[in-house]
């Protein structure tokens, strides 16, 4: 959401004069052999605690821990032959599934160019749905399917009466002396709670001071209006509606357009359960999908469903509807503790209606619930406990994150799988993302706990479409349109070996921080109710960069978890919690007793979290903060700033590096006889510094995720960081002797003393186009600087002989490298996402082969290529195959005129940033060296 050198066991005979698409297939070969069976594919992943058991599958990992790349048909206009193909490209690149999401037409029907969109759920979509299901799992890849077109979950079976609902406020005018007033209209879907009098005017009243009143029943003298006994002051009638949002479907295919169906009711629920999911299942026929998916909660507005006043009364204890009042105005002093508990109960029906009989229906029909289980309704943390499979989004490493949101409760209910939506929005526009924005992304989202990318995404594009053919309006694209296309196995291999890693053991975060869950419900507003979006305001990126900073990594907890599970990280950060139940505060105190260290933020709780019998509880909160505060082990701090501080004082850092601490993330993964450290620089520029762990094994050694190597590591009394813009490494410490640890790289050792440049080759190149043009390039310099050139995209060959003694040679370790690429001190200004800011001296990447045989690829820093293996005294033919972007063509098209497919359909999308497309560099831009680092 790797790389090159792949060992390709059981694959050897392929190496050597291999064509880049053979290549491809034989690192595909090296990731699929000798590990999983097609029929189990990533329903059971491979996880062991042993370092012996991963050692043995780095090299080439089990097919689970490969990216999947979330699928868009859009129309659905597909055809069998194309889905075949693209299932086929899939797997040579080295994916590993798919996911499914058919979304918005982008052409109309056009039976000339075979285009033509079939309804959502018709028998045709149903029939490719279980072909591809068929074709994929023959191909041995996984296939995940979307309960849904487009999201949230709706569609035409979804009646008003089953939609996303809210609660309604109307204002009602009643002049001084007026003895009837305008009745609230109330409309389908609709239901009258209760009505309020109170002095004042729309714009202006007092919500605490308003009584609860009966309307009289319209008469023939006075329809539509209510009888109301009359007053002498200015008055308004304030009536509370069940109502409904009005949502519709996003980005919905054709015949998936209708309402967001209400995720708090059961109804609801079990009705597109039964329309939408059973008919999609049944199109797996006996081959179940590995998973059904559901997107990020964005049911934008809800906030109430049909039977809450009743729901509310049985589980909160008391009736909601005389507080309506000061819930939706968030006037006086009990306002918020009304809000706590009206929010909760939300949190509660949307965990019991909506995720539970989802992820029920899924095991009982053999599949599993992958769910980005955040967002609106207010879903928890521990709502993810109700979910097979949780998912996050989002790279924000060093601030409060969705992914890591979905990685923690991952960690603390035992979930070894946790994936993200990866590369949304990245690189806007879409075809402008490189490979090194992927890894960029993926670093962070690996330094959070993710272990499976899920790439968004790859779009279908029909046979005979224009290159470079579909993107979906709000991503990068990922297929085999791309001229990069050519390192994408490189790329996945890197992915799939982090994957596999960080699945393995256990999770070994130090620092535990609370969510303020009763805090933020407190804080909510109506039509806005969301924990994930509140937690910004506690979880802050000055708390998380103390803990960061001060040598650890997290895991969030909620009071769910304190309760059910207790706390297992040495330290636990309060953020400012306020609002705290009694009992969790009791699983606190025994956490102390135990040797937990609390750092409390602000001040310990001292409210009762909700509103009933608020006084009694608060009494007993302070009590127990007051007995906590008594305890060394708790410390009390002022602000988010002096975090850190205490931390080092409190617990010895896990990975604490000598400087350049806000580039420098790491994450580790505990085995019985092992710690795994995967460890990013997350800076544009290169780092070199040194880092202390908090505890050492016999030996150590650097695991290379690119090509599947190891080598030792010295880690006493430091260990040595010399690190390029962006780059990774995974550390090794293990209770065995490096000796016996697999894939061990061999041969002489080398110096530490500059590297000889052994030839200079910035120039003097011969370049060759895939139109069979040739010319001498006497400097290097970018393909847009030719006008005939300005809008190409592909893939060209530079050619150049370097003749090498045997002397040069001798026992050397020889590299061609590019150059250092140009760090940017700004992003371009875009909406949304992210980007490398680094650009490449290969724009934008490169395969090279040395006399023949392919040498390994470019991509990412640090830009070089072992070359020793493949030279040899006398003459050498390098050339080196550079792919840049397929933005470059579409800069020189016309935009496409969706004026007649919206009138059709309506509009269902916007294309981003297509202000943007312009022509970027291409080709190679550095300084060329062949350099050699000649044995001690």
């Amino acid at each position: 959401m790797a790389h090159v050198t792949v060992g390709l066991r059981g694959c050897d005979h392929l190496r050597g004069t291999l064509s880049p698409v053979a290549q491809a297939a034989a690192l595909v070969c090296a990731l699929a052999c000798c590990v999983v069976p097609a029929a189990a594919l990533a329903q059971e992943p491979t996880l062991s605690n042993r370092l012996a058991d991963v050692a043995a599958q780095f090299a080439a990992p089990p097919p689970d821990a490969r990216p999947m790349v979330r699928w868009w048909w859009f129309g659905p206009a597909v055809v069998k032959p194309q889905l075949e193909r693209e299932l086929q490209a899939m797997k040579a690149g080295g994916f590993g599934g798919v996911e499914i999401q058919p979304v918005y037409p982008m052409e109309l029907d056009d039976p000339a160019r075979g285009i033509r969109n079939t309804p959502y759920l018709s028998p045709e979509f149903l029939d490719n749905v279980s072909y591809t299901n068929r074709t994929a799992r023959a191909l041995g890849l996984r296939v995940d399917m979307t309960l849904a077109s487009g999201w949230p979950y709706g569609g035409p079976h979804v009646a008003v009466t089953e939609s996303a609902s809210r609660l309604r406020v109307h204002v009602a005018e009643l002049p001084a002396g007026s003895t009837s007033v305008a009745l609230p209209l109330i409309m389908s879907g609709e239901q009258l709670i209760a009505s309020f009098v109170g002095a004042g005017t729309p714009k202006e009243y007092d919500a605490t001071a308003l009584k609860r009143t009966e309307l009289g029943a319209p008469t023939a003298t006075t329809p539509g209006r209510g009888a109301i006994a009359a007053s002498g002051q200015q008055r308004v009638v304030v009536s509370y509606i069940a109502s409904r949002t009005g949502q519709q479907v996003k980005r919905a295919a054709l015949g998936a357009e209708g309402f967001v169906l209400d995720h708090l009711s059961r109804k609801a629920i079990d009705h597109h359960l039964d329309v939408v999911a059973t008919p999609l299942l049944q199109a797996f026929g006996d081959q179940p999908p590995t998973a059904v998916f559901s997107d990020s909660l964005e049911v934008y507005n809800t906030d109430w469903t049909d039977d809450f006043v009743q729901e509310f009364q049985r589980r909160r204890g008391y009736d909601l509807t005389p507080y309506l009042p000061l819930v939706t105005s968030g006037q006086g002093p009990d306002a918020p503790a009304l809000r706590r508990d009206w929010v909760l109960t939300q949190t509660e029906l949307v965990n019991e209606r909506y995720l539970t009989p989802v992820n029920d229906w899924a095991v009982k029909h053999k599949t599993q619930f992958r769910s980005q289980t955040y967002g609106e309704p207010a879903v928890s943390l521990s709502s993810y406990r109700l979910v097979g499979l949780p998912e996050g989004e989002g790279p924000q490493f060093r601030e409060f994150s969705f992914t890591r949101l979905a990685t923690s409760a991952g960690h603390l209910y035992q979930r070894p799988v946790i994936s993200a939506e990866t590369w949304t929005w990245l690189h806007s526009p879409a075809f402008a993302a490189t490979p090194l924005d992927m890894k960029v992304e993926a670093d962070l989202m690996l330094l959070q706990g993710v272990n499976l990318f899920v790439g968004h995404g790859w779009p279908y594009t029909p046979p005979g479409a224009t290159e470079p053919g579909y993107s979906f309006y709000a991503a990068a694209v990922f297929n085999n349109h791309q001229p990069w296309w050519n390192v994408m196995p490189d790329v996945n291999a890197y992915l799939t070996r982090t994957s596999y890693l960080m699945r393995q053991g256990q999770p070994a975060n130090t620092v535990a921080v609370l969510l303020p869950n009763d805090d933020a419900y407190a804080s909510m507003t109506p039509g806005k109710v969301s924990l994930s979006e509140k937690m910004q305001h506690y979880v802050t990126p000055a708390l998380t960069t103390q803990i960061l900073d001060a040598g650890h990594n997290l895991d969030y907890v909620d009071a769910d978890s304190v309760l059910s599970l207790g706390v297992n990280h040495p330290v636990l950060v309060l953020p400012h919690v306020t609002r705290l139940a009694p009992e969790v505060l009791a699983k606190l105190d025994d956490y102390v007793r135990q040797g937990g260290k609390i750092i409390a933020v602000g001040a310990l709780p001292s409210k009762a979290p909700g509103y009933r019998d608020a006084a009694r509880i608060t009494a007993q909160v302070q009590a127990a903060s007051k007995a906590l505060a008594a305890k060394p082990a708790v410390t009390v701090v002022a602000q988010d700033g002096d975090v850190g501080a205490v931390l080092s004082r409190v617990l010895t850092p896990d990975f604490k590096v000598a400087s350049n601490a806000a580039d420098i993330g790491f994450v580790r993964r505990k085995l019985a006889d092992a710690d795994i450290y995967f460890i990013a620089n997350t800076g544009n520029q290169p780092v070199r510094t040194t880092a202390t762990l908090a505890s050492l094994r016999k030996s150590a050694s650097w695991w290379n995720p690119h090509d599947g190597t190891t080598r030792a590591a010295t880690v006493f009394p430091a260990v040595d960081l010399d690190l390029a813009p962006y780059e990774s490494r995974v550390l090794i410490l293990s209770d065995a002797p490096a000796a016996q640890q697999a894939n061990s790289q061999a041969g002489p050792a080398h110096s530490n003393a500059a590297p000889v440049v052994l030839a200079d080759l910035a120039r003097d190149w011969q370049l060759r186009y895939p139109d069979g043009a040739a010319q001498a390039m006497p400097q290097l310099q970018s393909w847009t600087d030719d006008p005939a050139r300005r809008y190409f995209s592909g893939i060209a060959t530079y050619t150049r002989d370097v003749t090498l003694t045997a002397a040069q040679l001798n026992n050397a370790a020889v590299k061609l490298d590019f150059g250092q690429g140009t760090p940017l001190a700004t992003a371009p200004k875009v909406p949304a996402g992210m980007r490398a800011m680094l650009e490449s001296p290969v724009r934008e990447a490169a395969e090279v082969f040395v006399n023949g045989r392919r040498a390994g690829s470019v991509w990412r820093p640090p830009y070089t290529v072992d070359v020793t293996s493949t030279l040899k005294p006398g003459v050498n033919r390098i050339e080196v195959k550079v792919a840049n972007l397929a933005l470059n063509a579409l800069a020189g098209q016309e935009r496409p005129d969706y004026r007649l497919l919206s009138s059709r359909y309506t509009q269902r999308f916007v294309p981003q940033d297509t202000q943007l497309i312009t022509p970027q560099p291409s080709g190679m831009l550095g300084a060329v060296r062949l350099l050699a680092q000649p044995a001690k």
